[in-house]
C-alpha cells in the first residue's frame, strides 16, 4: 500500500519506520518544516536507525505536501494534544486534492475522546479509523511489535478488511485485532492510562506510610509484584510520573468522568498524588537542611520524565526547579539528551548551571538529587563523588540505589519510602 504519513510524534515514526520495512510505500509529509527524522527521534536510536535504513532503501520518502501522489491507499496521522488545529489544516488541504474517495483515514492522534469525530467531519466521505497510541518511550518499537492484541476503533467491516491488511505484516492474526466503536476505543485508550497511573499513585501512597513505619517499600514493591495478579508493571514508587500524552490523558479521563455528572474521587486524588510526589525530594531536602537553603548548590541528575527520551513535559523538574529557586538555591543539571529541551523553557539564568558531565553537576553540591533513571547514573564513584561534594547527600528519586551500601559509602542517603 501507498501511505501518508502526517505528525512529527514518536508515534508517527514508529508507524512510518515498520511499515516501511513490511514493504509499504510510505511518505512521510514534513509539515512542521522539521529538515530531518534525527531532530525528532534522537531520543530513540532504534526508531532513528530503522528511519534511516528505510529511507535508504527507498520504501521511505520525505516530502513535502505537493509531492504526496494522489493514489494514496491509507492516511496516518499521529498529532499530540497541542496539535489539533494543525491536523484539521492537513484534512482542509487534502479535500482540495482531487483524489478518489473513500481512503482509509487513520486517526493515531492524542486528542482524547470525539477526537477522531472532529477529524471526521472535515473528511465524511472516507472511512475513518482509531489508533490509540500505546508505544512506551524509550521503548518504541518493541512495545508495539510486542503487543498481544490491538485496540482498533472501527465498526464497518470494508475498513476492518483495510487496516488488517496493512498491518498484516505486524499484526498476522485475526485474534490481534480488537475491534469497537471509535468512540468506545478512545474511552478504552484513555482508561488503560488511568489504570497505569493509579498503580504508580498507588505504589507512592504506599511508599509514604511505609516510611513512617520503618519499612522499606522496595520489600513490599517485590511482594507485591510477585503476585501473579498484580504483577510489576508501573508498580515502582518514585519522584513523580510525566509525559504530555499521559498527563493529558488522565486530566482528560477525569474531565470526562466529571461531565457526565458522577464525581470521582478515585482519579482526583491519584492525580493529586501524583503532583505532591513531584515536590518529595524538596521536602526531604528541606527537612535535612532545616529549612536553610539560602545559598546552597544542588546537583540533579535527570530532567526528563523518563530515561531514554529527551521530553520533559509534566517531568518533576519543573517543580523541582521553581521550589529551590524560591530558596535561593543555585542549580547544577545534568541529563543526557535533555538539555537543550530545558534551556528552551528556563534560558540562562545565574542559578540554573547547565552541565554536559555528571560529575560537573556535583561539584561543590550540598546534595544530588536523582529525578530519572538513565542507566548512567546506576553505579557512579562514590568515592569521586565523596571528594566532589561539599557535603555527601543522596536524595534517590527512583529508589535505584541499594541504601546500605551507598551509607556505607559515606553519604547520607534518602530515597522513595525507605
Amino acid at each position: 500500500m501507498k501511505v501518508a504519513v502526517f505528525g512529527q510524534t514518536l508515534y508517527a515514526g514508529v508507524m512510518a519506520a515498520l511499515l516501511a520495512e513490511c514493504g509499504h510505500q510510505v511518505y512521510w509529509c514534513d509539515i512542521l518544516k522539521k529538515t530531518s527524522s534525527e531532530q525528532a527521534y534522537a531520543q530513540d536510536e532504534a526508531v532513528k536507525h530503522l528511519l534511516e535504513k528505510q529511507a535508504k532503501n527507498g520504501f521511505l520518502q520525505y516530502c513535502n505536501f505537493n509531492d504526496i501522489p494522489l493514489d494514496i491507499d491509507a492516511y496516518f496521522f499521529s498529532f499530540n494534544p497541542t496539535e489539533e488545529n494543525l491536523g484539521i489544516e492537513i484534512l482542509k488541504e487534502i479535500g482540495q486534492r482531487q483524489i478518489i474517495h473513500p481512503k482509509l483515514m487513520i486517526n493515531a492522534s492524542t486528542l482524547g475522546l470525539h477526537g477522531t469525530e472532529k477529524l471526521q467531519k472535515y473528511l465524511p466521505e472516507d472511512e475513518w479509523v482509531y489508533l490509540p497510541d500505546i508505544i512506551q518511550e524509550g521503548n518504541a518499537l518493541q512495545s508495539l511489535v510486542q503487543a498481544k492484541q490491538l485496540i482498533v476503533g472501527c465498526v464497518l467491516e470494508s475498513s476492518q478488511i483495510k487496516i488488517k491488511e496493512l498491518l498484516r505484516p505486524l499484526f498476522p492474526r485475526e485474534q490481534q485485532y480488537l475491534f469497537m466503536p471509535i468512540l468506545d476505543a478512545e474511552f478504552t485508550k484513555l482508561s488503560i492510562s488511568g489504570m497505569l497511573a493509579t498503580r504508580i499513585s498507588y505504589i507512592n501512597d504506599l511508599a509514604v506510610v511505609a516510611e513512617k513505619l520503618g519499612i522499606d517499600i522496595e520489600h513490599v514493591r517485590q511482594g507485591m509484584a510477585a503476585d501473579s495478579r498484580i504483577g510489576s508493571f508501573y508498580l515502582y514508587p518514585g519522584a513523580g510520573f510525566g509525559g504530555e500524552n499521559f498527563s493529558h490523558d488522565i486530566l482528560t479521563l477525569s474531565n470526562t468522568v466529571s461531565d457526565t455528572g458522577t464525581k470521582s474521587q478515585l482519579l482526583s486524588q491519584v492525580w493529586d498524588i501524583n503532583e505532591q510526589q513531584k515536590e518529595l525530594l524538596f521536602r526531604k531536602l528541606w527537612n535535612y537542611y532545616h529549612g536553610d537553603l539560602t545559598g546552597k548548590t544542588v546537583a540533579i541528575w535527570g530532567a526528563a520524565f523518563k530515561e531514554n527520551t529527551a521530553r520533559i513535559q509534566q517531568s518533576p523538574i519543573h517543580v523541582m526547579l521553581k521550589a529551590l529557586w524560591a530558596q535561593g538555591v543555585v542549580v547544577k543539571l545534568h541529563d543526557p539528551q535533555a538539555l537543550a529541551e530545558i534551556e528552551k523553557v528556563y534560558g540562562h539564568r545565574s542559578d540554573l548551571i547547565y552541565c554536559t558531565d555528571q560529575y560537573e553537576a556535583a561539584q561543590d553540591a550540598h546534595a544530588l538529587c536523582l529525578l530519572t533513571a538513565w542507566k548512567q547514573y546506576w553505579s557512579p564513584n562514590y568515592s569521586d563523588l565523596l571528594k566532589i561534594m561539599h557535603h555527601p547527600l543522596i536524595l534517590d528519586g527512583r529508589n535505584i540505589y541499594d541504601p546500605r551500601y551507598v551509607k556505607a559509602q559515606g553519604f547520607a542517603y534518602m530515597g522513595v519510602g525507605r
